[in-house]
């Protein structure tokens, strides 16, 4: 019978020299030579005070090392990172045989502030420097991500009290119904988890009491209405998505269209991307310049930030929510929209108009003249009247019709309390001596060079948002796998989402042969 050596795949003590692991041309040798040879972190020393008394600290090079390795692998849980570093040959070279606690890796991570945004900027100046950066276009783009905070967590300061009510009473209802029954025999099982009711609900209301205390007044939103709070993490918003209603921050990221590189990157908890874009722009000054062309989708648009840039004179390409209405390269795209998916769909269904509408009504633009559906004249009320840049003629029922009218519950939403029944019929563009900044806009967007440059935004930064968020394994020795943010409020998030698109940029450096080839 023939014999075979035996392969032990638990070998227990290896003579091996750990930096021969981190092999030329992978991801985590790029980030060795990286943070050994180019990355001032300086600034790291302030932290420490154990220059004469106390323990000493483990590196930051290294520390970030095994943390940018971690994220590529799509593992960001601290305890996650530790036992990495205890198993897995690549992070036992980068850790030289060291093993952090995880909550010195928490602690780092939670801790980095505004020194991951000069790491970003390091990264940026040698992404320059191996001419991966073009300058000619930043398109920029955002996804929003749910954070560690409970959606059911958020209210006004009214909704809190009406709960902090509903918890005290019920607690109260609870007691008044045990001091009832005090002549009866009562099981000691139940007692005591009545009793535990009580106080879990006494110390909830007790909870709510105190935030009430320490946030007496309702966020504002951008716009002025009222934001809602969040007790987990009142940095963090309520967003609307394609998923449902989440809640988390805003991931933005303006990418050159160059080699993919992301050039700014920002998280914000705010729902409205509209607030976001300048911000981003403004922080992408120092690399731009007189050439280069910002681009962004519908989200970003709107007069404002139109006029903000016309000022600034920022060429910039900004699509509005009717732009693919008027390109005939989308005239099929409803086609798709025939069987949506119903796991994914969140629209509401179209609901049948109970009310009667404009086209109800015979409207006679020659005479200037409308009769309802009951038959009755309506007067003319306005005969040039504007309403969002469109010129329009209205008309207005009377008293003596409307009011005694037996269709009122069919003309009328709310017939209980309008007394007649008013329409607008529309008639165009309002005329005007100076062109929007919107239709200054859509002209340039819509003319053959816009629709060609701007067709250029989809492959520049869609590819860099499935790289961090749905990588697969199976095309790709990383596998990211960004879902959530783990963290909580506003800086320790954009410092989880800088170190993602860190993550990017090095993997960009390391394809193009950073660290070999030097």
């Amino acid at each position: 019978m023939a014999r075979y050596k035996t392969i032990d795949l638990s070998p227990r003590f290896l003579a091996v020299d750990l930096e021969k692991q981190l092999l030329p041309g992978s991801f985590a040798h790029a980030v060795h030579h990286l943070l050994d040879h180019d990355f001032d972190l300086s600034s790291f020393d302030s932290r420490y005070r154990n220059d004469e008394t106390g323990a000493s600290a483990y590196p930051p090079g290294m520390l970030l090392k095994i943390i940018l390795c971690a994220y590529a692998e799509g593992v960001v849980s601290s305890r996650g990172i530790e036992r990495l570093c205890r198993e897995h040959v690549t992070f036992i070279a980068l850790s030289g045989d060291s093993v952090p606690h995880f909550t010195t890796i928490a602690a780092f991570v939670s801790g980095l502030g505004n020194d991951v945004a000069k790491l970003f900027a390091q990264v940026l100046y040698l992404c320059d420097r191996q001419g991966l950066i073009g300058r000619q276009m930043f398109a920029i783009d955002g996804v929003k991500l749910p954070s560690n905070a409970s959606k059911q967590k958020s209210g006004t300061c009214a909704d809190f009290a009406r709960q902090a009510e509903k918890l005290e009473a019920a607690a109260q209802a609870i007691l008044a119904r045990h001091r009832e029954n005090d002549t009866l025999p009562v099981e000691p099982d139940l007692a005591d988890k009545a009793a535990q009711r009580i106080e879990r609900l006494d110390q909830e209301a007790a909870q709510l009491r105190q935030w009430l205390t320490e946030h007496p007044r309702d966020r504002k939103g951008s716009k002025g209405a009222i934001r809602k709070s969040n007790r987990s993490d009142n940095e963090s918003a309520k967003m609307a998505t394609s998923k449902g209603v989440i809640q988390g921050y805003c991931g933005v990221a303006a990418v050159d269209d160059a080699h993919q590189i992301i050039v700014e990157a920002q998280a914000h908890g705010t729902g409205s991307e509209q607030e976001l874009l300048l911000p981003v722009i403004e922080a992408t000054a120092p690399l731009r310049t007189d050439q280069t062309l910002i681009t962004a989708d519908a989200g970003y648009h709107s007069e404002a930030n139109l006029k903000a840039l016309a000022t600034d004179n920022t060429a910039a390409l900004i699509a509005d929510n009717g732009m693919r209405k008027r390109d005939a390269r989308f005239k099929d795209q409803e086609k798709y929209k025939a069987l949506p998916d119903p796991l994914y769909d969140k629209a509401h269904p179209k609901k049948n108009t109970k009310t009667y509408r404009p086209s109800d009504f015979s409207y006679d633009p020659e005479t200037g003249t409308c009769i309802c559906p009951a038959g009755k004249t309506l007067y003319q009320n306005g005969a040039n009247c504007i309403h969002n840049g469109y010129v329009s003629t209205k008309f207005s029922g009377a008293l003596r019709d409307c009011v005694p009218c037996a269709q009122r519950a069919k003309c009328l939403r709310t017939p209980e309390k309008t007394k007649v029944r008013q329409v607008s019929f529309f008639r165009g563009k309002a005329d005007s001596t100076q062109e929007s900044y919107t239709d200054l806009m859509k002209r340039a967007i819509d003319s053959d060079e816009g629709k060609a440059l701007y067709g250029r935004r989809f492959a520049t930064v869609e590819p860099v948002f499935g790289n961090i968020r749905h990588n697969d394994r199976r095309k790709s020795p990383w596998d990211k796998r960004l879902n959530r943010f783990t963290l909580r409020g506003q800086k320790k998030v954009d410092t989880q989402w800088k170190l993602f698109c860190l993550v990017h940029n090095i993997e960009k450096l390391a394809h193009h042969g950073y660290g070999v080839t030097e």
